[in-house]
């Protein structure tokens, strides 16, 4: 049973290995296409808002919460924060509200 778990994380880090890898070694001049390089520009960002959206609805245990950080998130990526900073303003923001309204 244990040979099981180990061959199945072996497979899973061979897959997520080839995916990444094969764009680098397949792909060997710069992209010039605009199409394809305003797609690859808002991947992340799609990428975000479908994990972290359902998450945002409901991980927190007050659904205001959720709302408040979705629009906190909204605001910073529209002023053009980075990833990293919209998704810890959305965090931060849920830590606060459900605080304030813990206390209430």
């Amino acid at each position: 049973m244990q040979i099981n778990i180990y061959l199945y994380i072996l497979v899973m880090a061979g897959v997520t290995y080839l995916i990444r890898m094969l764009p680098l070694v397949a792909i060997r001049k710069e992209i010039t296409n605009r199409f394809v390089k305003s797609f690859l520009y808002y991947v992340p960002y799609a990428c975000l808002s479908a994990m972290t959206f359902p998450a945002m609805m409901l991980a927190p245990d007050s659904k205001i919460a959720g709302v408040v950080a979705l629009f906190v998130g909204f605001l910073a990526a529209f002023k053009g924060k980075s990833l990293i900073t919209v998704a810890l303003c959305s965090c931060a923001t849920v830590f606060v509200v459900e605080r304030l309204l813990a206390l209430l």
